[in-house]
């Protein structure tokens, strides 16, 4: 029982922390400004699924999911079932 539950709060506490050096990582919304004079359009703009922008996007939102997971598992008490 306690078992369970020290691995999910390992896995709750690098979830954490990755997913703030992750964010972290991220350019802001704001740092496009061109985006103002229609230069959102270029290769960068097209092609940002595949750039490391991307990646981090795609990394953030399974990450949040994992932390969501946690979060309840862990408030439930999921640990008490085993």
């Amino acid at each position: 029982m306690n078992v369970v539950r020290m691995i999910l709060t390992i896995l709750f506490i690098i979830d954490c922390i990755a997913l703030t050096i992750v964010v972290l990582m991220q350019e802001g919304k704001s740092a496009g400004l061109g985006s103002i004079s229609g230069a959102a359009e270029s290769y960068w703009g097209k092609n940002k699924g595949r750039s490391m922008e991307g990646a981090l996007v795609k990394v953030t939102t399974v990450m949040v999911v994992l932390f969501m997971l946690l979060a309840v598992l862990y408030s439930t008490n999921f640990a008490k079932w085993f």
